[in-house]
C-alpha cells in the first residue's frame, strides 16, 4: 500500500481528492487529507472513508507537519505558495516525493542536486497555470520541432472566469479560486516578456494598463495582461532564440481597466493595516486614498482623480459593488487588500447554481521550409457545480494523474522538475481528454 498525504483542502483540492479516492483501490493507495479545519478535510473525503481519512493539521506546526509527512510516501502540497518550501525541506529530510501546483522559487532550484542525490521527485507547476499550459504547449512545440519548424512567436493566456450562463454582473467575474490570490494578482514583481526581440518589463502599477485583446473562438473577446516572468521559460521550453514569448492572464473585456482603478488608488496594498473603525463605510475606505476634498462627494472625487468618465463603464462597475451607497464595511484593522477582499468575496461569490469557466489560449507562429505558419489552440472547461468547479478540475486532476506516474515508477528523472517532457505530458493530457478537457487546434493565416 502506498500512502498519499494532501496538505490543504481548499477550493482547488476537491477534484484532486475525489480522483484519488476513485482510483485508490486499483492503485493500492491510502489517502490522508490534512487541513487546518478538520471539518473541511472530513467533508472532502466523505463517501470515501474506506480509503481516505480527513484530519486536522496546522501545517505551520513544524513538528506536526513533519510527523504527518514521515508517515506517507508521496506528499501533495495544496498550501499557499509561501508554505511550500517548508514542506519540500521536510520531504528532503524525510526522503519523500512531493508534487505542487505552484511556481518554483529560486531557493528550490538551488536544492535540485540534493533531491537528485536522495533519489526524490519534486514535481512542480503541475496544476492549470502553471501546469496544463506547459504540457499543452510542449506537446505542440515538440511536434513543430519534429516537423523541422523554427519558432518565431509563442503566446499563452489563461483565465479563471465565470461561465456565460452565470455571467450576471458588469465585471464578468466571480471567484472560483483563492480569493486572496485574486486580489494580489500581479504583485510578484515586474512582468517580463519579449516581443519582436525587445525585452519588456511592466511594473505592477502599469500592469492593467498594458493589455491586449484576445479573441477566443466561440467565447468572444478577453483582456490579456502579462503574467510574471515569461523570460525564464525560453530555456524551459527550448526557445532560447525566439523573438516573441509571452505568458499572460485573461479577464473579460473591460475588467482590467476597472481593476486598475483599485491598483492606482492603492486599494490592493497588503503591507499595512488601515485605521478605519468597523462602522466606517466603503466611501470612507475610498476617501482614505483620495486627495482631501470637503466639497466633493466620494464618487465625484474618485472619478476626477483617476480621470474617469463619470457615467462610464468603470464607474458603473464600481457603482455595482456598492462602494458609494453608505454601506458599512463591517470589519476593521485589516490591510487595504484584505478589506477589499471582504467586499469582493460577497459580491463576486458563485451562486448556488453558478458555474465557473476556465479558458486557455495558445498562439504559435513558426516557419518550416520557407513557409510561415500559425496555430491557435484553445481550451474551455465549464465547472459542474460549486465543488467540482472548472478551476478545481483543471488544477487538481493533473496533480492526481501525476501521482500514478510517480508512485508506479514511470518517471526515471529525479530532482526538481516541471511537466515538460513527453513521459509526463502525454499520459496526463491523454487522460484529461477522456474527461472532456480537450484542446481545439486551428491553423490560421499568418
Amino acid at each position: 500500500m502506498r500512502k498519499i498525504l494532501i496538505l490543504g483542502a481548499g477550493r482547488s483540492a476537491s477534484s484532486l481528492i475525489h480522483y484519488l479516492i476513485a482510483h485508490a483501490r486499483e492503485q493500492d493507495w491510502r489517502i490522508t487529507v490534512a487541513d487546518k479545519e478538520e471539518s473541511s478535510a472530513a467533508r472532502m473525503v466523505a463517501g470515501g472513508t474506506e480509503v481516505a481519512t480527513g484530519i486536522g493539521l496546522d501545517a505551520s506546526d513544524t513538528q506536526a507537519r513533519g510527523t504527518a509527512i514521515g508517515e506517507h510516501d508521496l506528499i501533495i502540497s495544496m498550501l499557499p505558495a509561501f508554505m511550500h518550501m517548508d514542506v519540500v525541506q521536510d520531504c528532503l529530510r524525510l526522503k519523500k516525493h512531493v508534487i505542487t501546483p505552484s511556481y518554483v522559487p529560486d531557493a528550490l532550484w538551488a536544492m535540485d542536486a540534493d533531491f537528485k542525490q536522495a533519489g526524490l521527485v519534486v514535481l512542480n507547476e503541475m496544476g492549470l497555470d502553471p501546469g496544463i499550459d506547459h504540457m499543452s504547449a510542449m506537446r505542440i512545440l515538440d511536434r513543430i520541432r519534429r516537423e523541422g519548424g523554427t519558432m518565431e512567436a509563442f503566446e499563452s493566456y489563461t483565465g479563471g472566469l465565470v461561465a456565460p450562463e452565470s455571467d450576471d454582473n458588469p465585471w464578468g467575474y466571480k471567484i472560483s479560486w483563492n480569493p486572496r490570490n485574486v486580489i494580489l494578482a500581479g504583485q510578484g514583481g515586474a512582468a517580463k516578456y519579449i516581443r519582436d526581440g525587445a525585452t519588456k518589463y511592466i511594473p505592477y502599477h502599469k500592469l492593467y494598463q498594458q493589455t491586449v485583446r484576445v479573441e477566443v473562438d466561440g467565447l468572444g473577446a478577453f483582456d490579456g495582461y502579462a503574467n510574471r516572468d515569461s523570460l525564464k521559460y525560453r530555456s524551459h521550453y527550448g526557445l532560447e532564440h525566439i523573438p516573441t514569448l509571452l505568458r499572460g492572464t485573461l479577464r473579460k473585456a473591460g475588467f482590467c481597466q476597472a481593476w486598475d482603478a483599485f491598483v492606482q488608488l492603492g486599494c490592493t496594498e497588503d503591507g499595512f493595516a488601515m485605521e478605519l473603525g468597523a462602522n466606517a463605510t466603503w466611501s470612507d475606505f475610498l476617501d482614505a486614498f483620495l486627495p482631501h476634498c470637503q466639497e466633493c462627494a466620494t464618487r465625484e472625487n474618485l472619478a476626477n482623480y483617476l480621470g474617469l468618465e463619470h457615467q462610464g463603464e468603470t464607474m458603473r462597475k464600481l457603482d455595482w459593488l456598492g462602494l458609494f451607497d453608505g454601506r458599512p464595511i463591517g470589519i476593521a484593522g485589516r490591510s487595504p487588500a484584505a478589506t477589499l477582499q471582504h467586499l469582493l468575496e460577497q459580491k463576486w461569490k458563485l451562486g448556488p447554481t453558478d458555474k465557473d469557466l476556465v479558458v486557455m489560449w495558445h498562439h504559435f507562429r513558426y516557419h518550416v521550409e520557407g513557409q510561415h505558419q500559425s496555430i491557435h489552440a484553445s481550451l474551455a472547461v465549464i465547472g459542474k457545480d460549486q465543488t467540482e468547479t472548472a478551476m478545481a478540475q483543471t488544477v487538481g486532476l493533473p496533480i492526481a494523474m501525476a501521482c500514478k506516474l510517480v508512485l508506479n515508477g514511470e518517471l526515471q528523472d529525479r530532482g526538481v522538475m516541471l511537466p515538460l517532457k513527453p513521459v509526463i505530458y502525454e499520459p496526463v493530457l491523454n487522460e484529461l481528454e477522456t474527461l472532456g478537457i480537450t484542446f481545439h487546434e486551428e491553423e490560421v493565416e499568418v
